[in-house]
């Protein structure tokens, strides 16, 4: 069984900065895709960043420019930097690894969040 926990998370002034970490518990085959998501009340979910297997990230454009997604193969963690923090990215943020387990079945994996506020 495959556990995501993150940490991080927390209340920041606007323009602060924080960073989010999402460590792996269990045992992993291959790691195709993590992810960070966020879902801010009344909102729907959104994918803020993405790093592949071979290296490659993409952003939500509100974050880019802002925001770093990086990867620890040796840990087994992803990492997502947050600077220059807007009001607008008070949310609760998720991080979500797709591993694969050969055969073409690929999981998707759930951290429970964690929160970031962020004040004007």
């Amino acid at each position: 069984q495959v556990h995501l926990v993150e940490s991080g998370g927390g209340l920041v002034q606007t323009g602060g900065s924080l960073r989010l970490s999402c460590a792996a518990s269990g045992s992993i085959f291959t790691i195709n895709a993590m992810r960070w998501h966020r879902q801010a009340p009344g909102k729907q979910r959104e994918l803020v960043a993405a790093i592949t297997s071979d290296g490659s990230t993409n952003y939500v454009d509100s974050v880019k420019g802002r925001f770093t997604i990086s990867r620890d193969n040796a840990r087994n963690t992803v990492d997502l930097q947050m600077n220059s923090l807007k009001p607008e990215d008070t949310a609760f943020y998720y991080c979500n690894w797709n591993l694969g387990w050969g055969g073409g079945l690929d999981i998707d994996y759930w951290g429970r969040g964690t929160q970031v506020t962020v004040s004007s």
